[in-house]
């Protein structure tokens, strides 16, 4: 008989994810199967998915720090292989795989994840950036390869064919393996901070694409993209196609060709400069025929032969002006006495004295005020003057007379 021990299901659930979890061989496992689902959160970033084959299904989640790492999209029906470890969840008494990576499987999935990385950089804007011109004459070229391998070889010798005594800085590293893209990222570095480096040649020879995948690596691809010398790329042969090519300033079929793009040709130098020095002199001969052509006619200018001239026509300019001056002077006073003149006619229209040439008298008082026929009382002294004198009267009586017209 069963011993008769009752517990809860949390009790249970968690026997189970203790058992499960502390199984060694449920630690961290490679776990190959199809998306059954495979679902991504926007707002957490979080990928659901579900593993399946013939026989069982699995459900498993990818978290957002370990899914920004994905080089491709998961859909549903992909093969995949899955790097985890099981938990239960224990709300649900769930038994769950905790996926840290994942890869896809099966024919083309190594050109799927390329061309997922590709629409991905497309997208960031890292392929449209415009590319920057190569250096005519570099202070000294940097190359990114390996050590012993046939491109720096090449390099160095068109490097010296074309131009004798032009610097090369090699950055030697491994250009394929599992260590690769670090190396030739650590190499880039190393070149950018190189004084007087202005153009930068990453290379190696041909091989499988297994042998170029360093370059398609999306480490290496945005080292390139970030170097602040402009990069050419000579990767495998003309027919190979990498990120890497994509993403620099300038790609060239083979090592030897991009040393031929990287580093000009001495004697063509020599030559465009030897034509440049025959045109600077041409211009310059012309140049000083011309201002001599200027100097001569000033020195045939009749005013330089004789300077008496210059200043009679100043003169005769100056006499015009004061004549001018004059003139307007006149203008305006003669305007001003017609002014004048109207002002004296007005004012003298408002002389009170004035209507005593036609007869009539101004009628005062003692303090020179004038009066009324209503303002004089009897006996008040009065002033009267007329045209041609002043009477000193006394107001005898007033004798009130109707007004004309009244």
């Amino acid at each position: 008989m069963w011993e008769r021990s009752i517990i809860t299901v949390s009790q249970l659930v968690a026997d189970l994810a203790q058992a499960v979890e502390e199984a060694p061989s449920l630690q961290m496992r490679w776990v190959a199967g199809e998306l059954v689902e495979a679902k991504h959160h926007p707002a957490s970033g979080h990928w659901y998915l579900t593993l399946g084959d013939a026989g069982s299904r699995l459900k498993a989640v990818m978290f957002r720090q370990d899914a920004q790492g994905l080089g491709f999209q998961p859909q549903a029906g992909q093969q995949v292989a899955v790097l985890g470890q099981l938990r239960v969840y224990r709300p649900q008494g769930a038994v769950q795989l905790y996926v840290k990576q994942m890869e896809p499987l099966g024919a083309g999935a190594e050109k799927q994840a390329l061309d997922a990385l590709l629409a991905r950089l497309r997208a960031e804007g890292l392929l449209s950036r415009p590319k920057r011109p190569l250096p005519v004459l570099p202070r000294a070229v940097g190359v990114v390869t390996s050590r012993n391998g046939a491109a720096v070889h090449d390099i160095v010798t068109v490097a010296q064919r074309r131009y004798p005594g032009m610097p090369l800085v090699v950055a030697p590293t491994a250009v394929q393996g599992e260590g690769a893209p670090a190396g030739i990222v650590a190499a880039l570095a190393r070149i950018a901070d190189h004084p007087g480096v202005d153009v930068v040649i990453v290379a190696r020879g041909g091989g499988s694409s297994e042998d170029l995948a360093a370059f398609n690596d999306e480490r290496v691809v945005r080292a390139v993209h970030a170097c602040p010398r402009p990069v050419v790329s000579a990767v495998g042969h003309e027919i190979d196609t990498t990120l890497v090519d994509l993403v620099s300033d300038m790609r060239a079929p083979t090592p030897s060709a991009a040393a031929e793009l990287a580093v000009p040709e001495h004697g063509q130098l020599a030559r465009q400069l030897a034509q440049w020095d025959q045109r600077a002199a041409r211009a310059l001969a012309l140049r000083i025929v011309e201002q001599r052509r200027i100097v001569a006619g000033y020195v045939e200018h009749g005013v330089l032969r004789s300077p008496q001239r210059l200043l009679a026509e100043r003169r005769v300019a100056l006499d015009r002006l004061a004549d001018r001056v004059t003139d307007q002077f006149r203008w305006v006073l003669a305007g001003d006495s017609r002014a004048l003149a109207q002002w004296v006619n007005r004012l003298a229209g408002l002389d009170p004295t004035a209507v005593l040439g036609r007869g009539f008298a101004l009628v005062a008082d003692q303090a020179g005020h004038p009066v009324t026929a209503q303002s004089v009382v009897p006996g008040q002294a009065l002033d009267v003057q007329w045209r041609d004198g002043r009477w000193t009267v006394t107001a005898n009586a007033i004798v009130a007379t109707a007004p004309r017209g009244g």
